[in-house]
């Protein structure tokens, strides 16, 4: 028999934490799989935030709030008889050693490009009806198309090379110049989609995460934003106050800070 290692020990004090809120706490009893789901999605992006700032004592507290989560929905399931904490682990045991033949078979892969492929296949031949079927509807918008693209690509429709794709960014926004011409607001709507869509593109061939190059832009206006509002404070006054001339010299000053 294998010992008990300290992280299984840690694993098992959780669930039992997990039992004894769930008989003993007001709040814990009262939550269900639909109270906890938004909380669920808000500690997810707690986790992307303090992955993108790098914070790794903050990563480590949001993967436990997550896997606290995570847990809890498993007590929910099986007080009502529909699946154990047991069946969900050995659930994704089972899973990632059927899609890891090449670890855990005879199948040969000469990189990760050949891994995500033969995933995909693998997929399809679980019964799954389409290579997009597995992207979740309730994603933001962007990492959608990220995941859809991905997802294209390992069968083979992919774009050539980066040039091509600068080809058709460009072939996008002349488009929409065309629709904001007609101006025609549901044209000038798909246009413009269109441009996000093959930029998600060209970032992918650049090797740029979109969303966190967004987020890192974000980010870095309202700071800048934020330089403004106290240089203005400094001044005496808002931001209110001033012409638009100079709030753009104080932005200029800002982005020297």
């Amino acid at each position: 028999m294998e010992p008990i290692t300290p992280a299984a020990r840690a694993f098992m004090r959780l669930i039992t934490i997990m039992d004894e809120l769930r008989e003993q706490c007001p709040w814990d009893k009262k939550q269900t799989e639909q109270t906890l789901r938004s909380l669920t999605i808000e500690e997810t992006y707690e986790l992307a935030d303090a992955i993108t700032n790098k914070d790794w004592p903050g990563i480590r507290e949001e993967l436990g709030d997550l896997l606290l989560h995570l847990v809890f929905y498993a007590k929910i399931a099986s007080e009502q008889q529909q699946f154990t904490q047991e069946e969900v682990i050995n659930g994704i045991c089972d899973k990632l050693i059927s899609r890891h033949p090449h670890v855990y078979g005879d199948v040969q892969v000469k990189d990760e490009e050949e891994v995500k492929k033969n995933w995909e296949k693998l997929k399809i031949r679980e019964g799954k009806k389409s290579i997009l079927g597995g992207v979740p509807v309730s994603l933001p918008a962007l990492v959608k198309a990220i995941r859809i693209q991905e997802k294209a690509k390992q069968v083979g429709f992919e774009w050539e090379n980066k040039e091509d794709v600068w080809k058709k960014v460009e072939e996008e926004k002349n488009e929409l110049m065309v629709a904001i011409q007609n101006a025609n607001p549901d044209e000038i709507e798909d246009e413009y989609g269109d441009l996000l869509f093959s930029l998600v593109n060209y970032a992918r061939f650049l090797k740029v995460d979109p969303e966190g190059a967004l987020e890192r832009t974000n980010q870095k206006f309202i700071r800048r934003f934020q330089n403004m509002e106290q240089m203005a404070e400094t001044a005496g006054k808002s931001l209110n106050d001033l012409t638009l001339t100079e709030m753009d010299e104080l932005w200029n000053q800002s982005k020297k800070i």
